[in-house]
């Protein structure tokens, strides 16, 4: 039997450095476990399955993070982040989102586009020494 908390945590630090340490550093007072629980849930349980390419499982992510409205908005920019190393375009992220606009309103494709833009103008600028 595979360890899945292990293999969420590889998979999460390549797509999404750093994240159980903030969600640690941010919750972990609160909700003890917390953050290895969505590692393990998330990434070890979820993106790491087999029957669906990890991109193409992002852009569902991004989807129905985009539908369910701006209140998403952090959630949505991590996952957009991830999206980009697994494989998806800028361009297949923004028709992800601009098809949302049939099924989660304008609104929330607006602002999911918004929050795209912030991900995708952060990563063109050169990490800060």
């Amino acid at each position: 039997m595979t360890n899945t908390t292990e293999t969420g945590r590889i998979l999460s630090e390549q797509l999404n450095p750093g994240m159980e340490n903030a969600l640690n550093a941010r919750y972990g007072h609160l909700l003890p476990g917390m953050a290895e629980g969505i590692v393990d849930f998330a990434y070890g349980r979820q993106y790491a399955r087999p029957g669906l390419p990890l991109r193409d499982r992002y852009l569902a992510t991004i989807a129905a993070l985009t539908a369910l409205g701006g209140q998403t908005a952090p959630q949505l920019k991590v996952n957009i982040a991830g999206g980009l190393k697994a494989g998806l375009t800028q361009e297949e992220i923004a028709e992800a989102i601009w098809q949302m606009s049939l099924y989660g309103g304008m609104p929330a494709a607006i602002n999911a586009l918004n929050a795209a833009l912030e991900v995708f103008d952060a990563q063109s600028k050169p990490p800060a020494e």
